[in-house]
Order: C-alpha cells, then structure tokens, then sequence
C-alpha cells in the first residue's frame, strides 16, 4: 500500500482536511490561480520516491520586524520513554506594562493550550525583583509521538518574538533476553537504501492470530483525486492518516514547474518515505564538485553524528539518517552556493492492529452491557460501529465509549430491545464484530392496582408494580389516556402510577394498565361521591358580611349536594325560622338569611349547617352592623418649628363597626372662632403636621375620624401653642484632615435659619461600635471648623454636628462613614498645568509667575533644581504650601532661561517634573554688511547674522538706504529671510549708504550694522557681467516619501495598496507577494502616475492576505516597502457545505486558517 500520510504525534483523535489551502509557491515556482477548483485534488508530480510528500513552504517572519522580547529561549532536548521535560523561556518585563502573551505550539499550528492536561502542564510565573516573566511547559510521561518540532511565540502589542526547539524521545534500554542473534541475521530492505541493516523482527514473540491476505498495493492520492471531498475523512481513517490537511498541503505545494539548476546535475526527490526506525538516503549530484555543500532540516543545520551521515562519491553527494523517528519527519534542503534543493520526509508509524477482538454477548432488557477489544498500541485512534454506522462518544448518546491504554470498551448503561444488533470496532490495521442479543425477561406483578372510593375534588393516585423496567399504557373504560395538564402519568423504574390532582364525577370507571410488548392487564375501579357543600366565594374576609344600620339585609348563599341536602340556621345555641324580623328561606340551589332594619344589636357570628347522606358540610357567617365612628380624644401637639408643628391623637374608642379610614385636621388661633380645614385628602395616620402658621401667634387645633359610613363629631380643642423653629442642620460635613491624634472637620452653616439666628455649633463624636456620644466643645463654636485633639492612634470615631440657636438644637449632620485616626500617606502627584508642558517663552523684564499645584501627605517636601544644580533663592523666589508651589521671577533675564526639576517628596514616594523656561530679548546688529556688486540702478547686498540671537531663533531683517548727501534713513525692505539681497531702482548719480537691523519674535535689535563704503550709482552705462552657475544635479536614488501601510480588505470587494515614490531616473516599479514578483496575474491592476503607485486586487478571497511590497529600482540604487494585508469573510461556511464539506470538517478548517492568520502576525 502507497501510504502518503504524515502522523499527527499530538492529536490522534482528530483528522483535518483542508480543501481550500492555497500557498505561495516556492522560489521560481509558478502562483496558481485563484479561480482554480479549490475542493480538487491535484495529481501528483510524475516522478515520486518512496512515501514522497508535498514540500511545505517555509513560513517565517522577517527578522527585521521582530523585537527580541525573550531574554532566554527554550532549548531542544531529549527525552526516554516515559519520562519527563520541562523547556522553560524567560521573557523581560521591565518595559511592558501588563504580561506579554505567550503560546506554545507543536509544527506550526497545533496550539498547546487546547492540548494541556496530565501529560502536558503549562505553567507561568512572575520575578519582581528581576522583572522576569518565566514561562514553562511540562512534558510528562513521554511518548514516542510526542517527538518533532515545537515552537514558542511572545507578543506584546506591536513587538513579537518566536524560538524553535525540538524534542527527541528516545526508546527506554531494557535488558534484552537470551536469543540466537545468527537466527535473527538476515537482510532486510533489499532493493533499498537501508538493505543490509538487522532485523530483529523475527524474534519478536509470535502472536497465533490469523494471517490477513495480503492485500494489492493502494495508491491512496488516486483514491482521494477520484472520491467524493465527503468520504475524505473514511479513507484518511481506513488508510491510516492522521494528518491528511497536511499531506494535501504539502502535495499541493509541489505542483510547479521544476527550475534547471546551475549548480545541481540532478537534485533530490520531491519527498521520500520510510518505516519508523529504518533508514534513508538523500543524494544530490553536483555540477561543480568543488561547490560547499550543506544539509538543513527545518532550517537548522544538519552536523555530522552517529545518526546523520555524510558520503562523497565523486559529484554525489550523499546524506544518510539512521534510526529514523517521528522528529525526521521534517522538510529538508541542501545548499550549494545561492541554490538549494529541497524535499520532504515522511516517517510511518506500523498499523493498528486488534489483538483481543470482541465476543458475542445475550443480555436482558435494563442490564449493562460492555463490548470490550484490545488494541496494539495505548490510545491508539478506533471507530465504533452498530450495523455499519458510526457511534460517536457523545454526551446525550446513549452509548459511551471508554479507553483504558490498550482496552478500549463500548457501555450501554440500559440496554433496550432495539439495542440488539451487531457491533463491530476498527482500526488502522484490522477490525472485529461481534453480536449482541436483548431479551425480555418474565413478567411478574408486584403490586396490584386497588380499587378506590374518593370524593369529588381529592387526588385519585392508582399505583402499580411488575418485574421489570418497561413502559406502559393505562385506560379508562378500554379507551387509552394520555398524559395532559390534568392527568398525570409517572414511570420509575417498575413503578408505575396514575395521578388526577383534582377529581370530578366524570373520572368514575373501569381503569387497566397494560405493560408494553406483554400481553397483560392490571385492572381496577374508581368510584367518585359528591358530599353537600357550601359555596361562600362572594363572601369578605372571614365570611363576614357588613351592613349599615337602618338598612335590610338578603344574604343568599349557594349549595351543592347530591341528593340535595338539609339547611339549618342558627346564633348561638337558639335555630331561625323561617318568620320573624331574622328569619332563613331555603331553595332547591340556595339559602336565605333575611334580616329587616339591621341593628347593632345584631352584629354576630350565624351558623349555617348542610346534611345529606354523602356527609355534611357547616359554616360560620359573621354579620357586621355598621355606623359612623364616636369623635376622636383632644390631640396633643409635641413638636413646633418656625411655621409648623407636629400633632398626635389616640383613634376613637369605638369605630362604628366599619374600620377608621382616615381624619380630617382642622386649626384656628386661639383669638378667633373660624376653623380651618387642614386637608382635603383623608390623613391616614394619628400623626399630622400643620404648616404655613404665624410665628409667635397662639393656635388651636381639633380632629375628625372618619369611617366608610360617614364623618363623627369633632374632638375637643387641643391646648394653645406658638410656633418658634430652631435651624436646619449644618451641611456637607467633611474631613478635612487627619492626624494620629486628631481630626479635624469642616462643614457649612445650616440652609435655612429661624427668626431666633443662629448662636453656634456643637460637635459631638463616639467610638465604633458604641453609643455614647462624646461633646467635642463644651462651648458653643461659631466657626464651621473645629480640630478634635486627644483621640487615641488607630481607632475610628464617628462625627456628627448641630447647629444651636434660642429654639434649641437643630438635627445632627453625621459624617457618613466612621474615620480612622491615623495619617494616611498620599502618594506625591505634580498636577503639571497643560501650557507649562511645553517651552515656557517670557520676555526680558517681564514677570514669571507660575503655580504647579500638587497632592501628597503628610508635610510634602517640594525642591527645585535648575539644570542639575539648585536654585539661588536670592535671585528666584519659591514659596511652596501643602497644595501648591509658585516660582517668581519680578524681571526676567536671559539667564533665567533653563530647565527647572521641580521634586515632591512624601516619605519614599518621589514624583518629578521638569518645565522648560525661555527668555528672549531683541537680538544683537547682524554682522559685517558688504556691498558686493554695483551695476546699473542695482546693488547686492551680503552680511552675516548677528552673534546674538536674544535667544530666539531670527525670523527676518529689515534693510534701509541713506542718500550720502541728507543720510535720511529709508525702509528698502522689511521681514526679509536671507542674508544677501539685491536693491533696486536706486536714483543715478547718487551715492548711498545701507544698513541692517535683525529681527526676531521681540523685534528689531536696537542696532543696526551699516556698510563702510558707499555705492556709487554711476551715471555711465555698465556692462553687467551674468555669473557663471553650475547646472544642478536632479540625479537621486529612490526614495519612498510615502511608505505602504498595513490594512484590511473584505473579501469579494476590491482593495487597493498606494505608496509614492521619487527619484531621477524615473525607477522602475515591481510590485511583490510574500517576495514573489507579481507578474502577469489577471488579479492584480498596477498603476504609476506622478510618482504615486498603485496595487489594485480584483476581489480579494482570504488567501489574498499576505505581504505586499513595492521596490523602486533606477541606476543609482533601490528602495524598498512594504505591509501586511489581511482580507477579511471570503471562503464561507456556506460554501464549504454546499460543495458537500461535512459541518465538523469546515470548522475545523475555519479555526485553522485563524490560527494560521494570528501566527502571521
């Protein structure tokens, strides 16, 4: 059998395939295009080695756009079997502000984290001393598939850092039994590379299992190039591959054109294949045999050892790996000179096969059934089958699937009569099957339903118990009833019952449970009776029936009752008739008690009785005679304000029968007899509060209860009152500052002060958890700021402040949380003023006066420095505070200017901040003015700027004339940049002088430097002599003034990357994919124009995102740009599925292509 497949070591429960994978094409390779069938197979190249595999390319970041994050990388090891390993990598934190990310990987998308467990632990610390982040990963109880390539990758933010290592696991040594090693001597591979080698196979114990057939040798691709994409995964799992999605990747990466290479006569193969443990051999055949050659795998060099062999036979050059383990299975290349050649090894682990197969088992129904096989190796991947579907270790299935190393069991916790069927397991290299047989088991009955008399209303509750645990079906008169909101039907286990909550007349009859698939019935019978009853719903609370005095009473009650039943009335000890004022009237559906003109007198408790032959059912009906309430007592006033007062009263001795519903208020003054109605809307409680009253004039206030019959009289007159109000309490009570033995608040005088003013303060404070509030100030304070001294270091007082005046003390303001007596440290803060972060510009004489507030306790200590040294206070004044520091400077000097370091120290906390201060002044006369050419009415001008700045940069000149004759100065031109200038329209025949002033932001500088000589405006004609210039060289190299910048695409729109370039000549413009040259691919639109180049990408898919770069190319040199575009949507779920994908095989792929794309960055 031709086997293609790469074994994933680490997960092998899980088969990917991908069906979309497109990759860049290796170095002169040919990009495949986008409209290619992304779900095909491609066939494979025509020339093929042994096992051969597609090559992967090799993806790896440029190292130019990587920061070094680790400070230590994790090594490669080696490991028995069995054993354990730690690779640790350290990564420094002293410039990042929270903890890099770090992940583990196993290849080059395998992320560990899913994968940890009891035989891998990753583990992460954090050293504050050193500032090291130490992340580990733990490898224990090695197996040999854990061999190969691991990588660590650490991100932060836009910084990113990666190391490979591999790991080696070796066989454990053990002490091998006496053999004939002469009767093991044979040759093995013949016709291969390795012939010659021993093989020790034939003294492995002989297992006597039966021999397969050997079967014709499959060529697995041709099978997938003509399957159907939705049997990939069976034919991956029956072949034995557990890494189909790389096979394909690497196989499809190799469908290119083969480059001729200068340096190798014949190359290596696309991919060989060898048996775990054999050995294999790469050759080459140099055109030069004097060419340096190398071997690399996966990118590291490859050194001569026992394992790694190299030979030389004239232009062969020839590499041999011994012991080959699952770590060889890498991508190798050999180096001559600028080419290389490389191919790809795959190593096969031997077959799965089944050493203890499953035997046929008989069962009955509810038992728990185990299929138990044994396998060839621990954990090994098997598939389960019942009548050739696939079972699946699913929670909700009924079926579970249970490994133990080597053993691996099929459990039906409670099997059914459907579960009998035939079961079979397979493996990589074999399978077996076996039946399983469900039966019933005789049924016997437990328990037998009972027959049942219940009355109309109550639970009917029919219980039954058989043998065994099976279902059932109940009737009612030989009709089936179902489950509903009304019957209730339960199974558990082999008790089955029937519940109706409620019942009623209909439910009587014949019931029969049936068990189902046995033909028997339990049967019973149910008989319902209906008792007398008395319906009293329309009744109040109690039964009780209110009626006003005066009025008739016809109170009709309804009653049920089969045969209809017997009423009798009573009170007390002595029955009512049926004449009289109180008399009782009986209908067939009701009775009547009737009372005319109700009294008080006949408020009570009226018994009413039902009798028939079912039972008998009796009530007691309170009738309740109601009228207005007696007048309330005087009230009592306990509390009076500026305008109010607070007043109480008791509720009437009797409340007419009806319950008080409220009262009204009603007030005068005590001179006058017109009361006034206080509320219009009931007042519910005995508590009211008069407003809106004189000060100091004399009130009365009376009461009113009120009942749902009507209003009583009104109470008497409270005694007389005058209102008189103390003030409101203080406000916004706060500390203001703690010290071990103080504290000390601060708050502001009440809202609102009575007419009485306002005398002062008190504050009173108690400790935590006890009640005893203490007087602060014996005396009355008229400040809002008091310091409560003597309290003890560490204890929490609570605070709280009246305020006091001649009507007494207001209501306490509490500082709403206890304090702690103790100096709580404020770390130093500089609050830097935002235009003092920038270069503080002042000129000379003017006045520097700057406040930096800051925060900090306790007895922050402020410094200044100027440029390193301290400040001379005798030449700069600094005043600091607790809140604040100001610097002055009464007039300015130029040596003022420098950089202040202003430091705010708290015990060990420091927080600095430094201020850029800049005098300027006028600056000094530019230097040596010098008349340099005289032609026609022209003069040329040159000087030198001034040795004096006034520290500011110079923004200009301005330039004056003088007729020698008068010497009147004339402005010529102001603002003028340049130290050389031309002045025109200069009158012939005059002879004139020119000075210069400098200018900067402070103006003109005082002087002016003036010419020596004067300028003769000649009246003669004069040649002018036309100086000689160089041509200027436009010649320069590219240069991108505009560089490519990172961006996203969504998928199926069209994207654009633009960079701008200059350069003389004209640079040749190449646009590249991943470093490839983008050349003739209908996808992609390149425009220049102006120095500006555009990439335009037609619909972009996911596989579009890369690395694109722009090199400008012209005869002085080259440039260079880049960026990363990623395409967002693209290749759909719902694509995938429509091209038959299965759902679980497209997620898989979707989260690989995100893994793949969070490694690209």
């Amino acid at each position: 059998m031709s086997v293609w497949s790469r074994f994933s070591r680490s997960s092998q429960n899980c088969t990917c395939i991908s069906y979309t994978e497109q990759t860049a094409p290796k170095e002169g390779g040919n990009e495949k295009g986008k409209d290619e069938d992304d779900t095909s197979v491609s066939t494979p190249p025509a020339v093929w080695s042994l096992g051969e595999g597609a090559p992967e390319e090799s993806e790896k970041r440029d190292d130019s756009q990587r920061s070094t994050l680790f400070v230590e990388k994790p090594q490669s090891g080696t490991v028995s079997v069995g054993g354990n390993i730690t690779f640790i990598a350290k990564v420094e934190a002293k410039d990042l502000l929270r903890k890099p990310n770090v992940k583990w990987f196993k290849g080059k998308w395998m992320d560990l984290a899913s994968k940890a467990g009891k035989h891998l632990q990753l583990k992460e610390s954090f050293e504050r001393h050193t500032k090291i982040h130490t992340f580990e990963m733990q490898i224990i109880k090695a197996k040999e598939n854990y061999a190969g390539n691991y990588r660590c990758e650490v991100s932060y933010k836009d910084k990113f850092d990666s190391c490979s290592f591999d790991l080696e696991v070796t066989e454990s040594s053990q002490a091998a039994p006496s053999i004939d090693i002469r009767s093991a001597f044979k040759r093995s591979g013949e016709g291969q590379e390795d012939a010659g080698e021993l093989d020790f196979s034939g003294l492995l114990k002989r297992r006597e299992v039966k021999q397969q057939e050997e079967e014709p040798e499959v060529d697995v691709w041709d099978l997938l190039k003509n399957a159907n994409p939705s049997e990939y995964e069976k034919i991956a799992f029956q072949y034995g591959i557990t890494d189909l999605r790389g096979m394909l990747k690497r196989l499809k990466r190799m469908r290119r054109e083969v480059k001729k290479s200068a340096a190798f006569a014949k190359g290596l193969d696309p991919a060989y294949q060898v048996d775990k443990g054999g050995k294999v051999r790469f050759m080459v055949e140099l055109a030069d045999p004097t060419v340096e050659l190398k071997w690399y795998k996966n990118g590291q060099e490859i050194r001569p050892s026992a394992k790694y062999i190299f030979e030389h036979k004239g232009n062969q050059r020839i590499l041999f790996i011994n012991n080959c383990t699952m770590a060889d299975d890498a991508r190798y290349y050999v180096t001559a000179g600028d080419e290389k050649c490389s191919t790809e090894l795959f190593v096969r682990d031997p077959p799965i096969l089944v050493t203890k197969g499953l035997e046929d088992t008989s069962t009955y129904v509810g038992e728990r059934v185990e299929l138990s096989c044994e396998v060839s190796e621990d954990d090994a991947n098997v598939k389960w089958f019942r009548n050739g579907v696939e079972l699946t270790n699913d929670p909700k299935s009924r079926y579970r699937i249970k490994v133990e190393g080597k053993k691996h069991t099929l459990v039906i916790e409670e099997a059914a009569k459907n579960d009998t069927a035939t079961y079979s397991v397979m493996t990589t290299g074999g399978q077996s099957e076996a039946k399983l047989a469900v039966d019933l088991r005789p049924l016997k009955i437990s328990l037998a339903l009972e027959d049942q008399t219940v009355r109309l209303g109550q639970e009917i509750h029919l219980k039954c118990e058989i043998s065994e645990n099976v279902e059932g079906k109940w009737y009612k008169n030989g009709q089936l009833i179902e489950a509903s909101d009304r019957v209730k039907l339960y199974h558990k286990g082999r008790i089955h019952r029937f519940v109706i909550p409620v019942s009623a007349v209909d439910d009587e009859g014949e019931y029969m449970f049936v068990p189902d698939a046995y033909n028997i019935n339990i049967p019973c019978k149910v008989h319902v009776v209906d008792p007398p009853k008395l319906h009293l719903d329309g009744l109040g609370e109690n039964n009780t029936v209110t009626v006003v005095a005066g009025n008739k009473l016809r109170l009709e009650i309804p009653i049920t009752g089969e045969p209809p039943p017997k009423v009798f009335w009573s009170r007390g000890d002595k029955m009512v008739t049926d004449s009289g004022r109180i008399r009782a009237e009986t209908y067939p559906d009701s009775s009547c008690l009737v009372i005319d003109a109700a009294e008080r007198e006949d408020s009570g408790a009226f018994r009413i009785t039902l009798k028939n032959e079912a039972g008998e059912d009796t009530a007691l009906i309170n009738i309740k005679v109601v009228d207005v309430p007696d007048p309330p007592q005087a009230p009592n006033v306990t509390e009076v304000g500026e305008d109010w007062c607070i007043m109480t009263w008791e509720p009437p001795a009797n409340d007419g029968g009806s319950p008080i519903l409220g009262y009204f208020i009603e007030r005068k003054k005590k001179q006058s007899s017109r009361w006034m109605r206080l509320n219009f809307e009931l007042c519910k409680e005995t508590t009211f509060e008069p407003k809106k009253m004189i000060e100091g004039v004399a009130y009365e206030v009376r009461v009113f209860a009120v009942n749902a019959i009507g209003m009583s009289k009104p109470s008497m007159p409270s005694k007389s009152f005058v209102p008189l109000a103390v003030t409101s309490p203080p406000t916004l009570l706060a500390v203001d500052s703690v010290t071990d033995t103080s504290v000390t608040m601060k708050w502001r005088p009440p809202d609102q002060i009575g007419a009485a003013g306002l005398d002062g303060y008190v504050v009173e404070y108690c400790f935590e958890g006890t009640d005893e509030w203490i007087v602060a100030n014996p005396e009355l304070t008229d400040k809002t700021k008091f310091t409560i001294n003597g309290l003890p270091t560490g204890s929490k007082i609570l605070v709280r402040v009246k305020a006091v005046n001649a009507a007494g003390e207001s209501e306490p303001k509490y500082h709403p949380q206890p304090i702690l007596v103790k100096e709580v440290i404020e770390p130093p803060k500089i609050r830097l003023p935002r235009h003092l972060k920038q270069t503080y510009t002042r000129r000379v004489g003017e006045t520097v006066n700057l406040v930096i507030p800051f925060q900090g306790k306790p007895r922050a200590k402020v410094s200044w420095e100027k440029n390193g040294s301290p400040i001379d206070k005798n030449d700069i004044n600094i005043r600091n505070t607790e809140h604040d520091t100001i610097i002055f400077i009464r007039k300015a000097e130029r040596g003022h200017s420098g950089e202040y370091n202003m430091k705010v120290e708290v015990e060990n906390l420091v927080d600095k901040a430094t201020i850029d201060i800049q005098i300027v002044d006028r600056p000094g006369p530019p230097e040596v003015v010098t008349i340099e050419d005289v032609w026609g009415e022209n003069v040329n001008l040159s000087w030198k700027p001034p040795k004096d700045d006034g520290n500011a940069a110079i923004t200009g000149y301005t330039i004056q004339k003088a007729d020698k004759k008068s010497m009147e100065w004339f402005t010529v031109i102001e603002h003028y940049h340049r130290t050389s200038a031309t002045i025109n329209e200069l009158v012939i025949g005059n002879e004139y002088y020119f000075r210069v002033f400098a200018e900067n932001m402070c103006g003109l500088s005082e002087d002016a430097t003036m010419t020596k000589e004067s300028a003769l405006i000649a009246k003669d004609g004069k040649v002018y002599k036309y100086p000689v210039y160089d041509d200027f060289d436009f010649s320069e190299r590219p240069l991108f003034t505009q560089p490519l910048v990172n961006t996203f695409a969504v998928a199926g729109y069209n994207a654009t990357l633009n960079c701008s370039v200059r350069g003389n000549p004209k640079p040749k413009i190449t646009w590249m994919k991943n470093k490839v040259v983008i050349m003739n691919d209908p996808r992609y639109r390149m425009f220049s124009n102006q120095g500006v180049c555009t990439l335009e990408i037609r619909k972009p898919s996911p596989y579009d995102g890369g690395t694109y770069s722009c090199r400008a190319v012209n005869e002085l040199g080259e440039a260079e740009v880049d960026c990363k575009l990623e395409v967002r949507g693209g290749l759909s779920f719902f694509k995938l599925l429509m091209d038959g994908v299965p759902p679980h095989i497209i997620d898989s792929y979707m989260r690989e292509v995100q893994a793949d794309k969070t490694e690209g960055k």
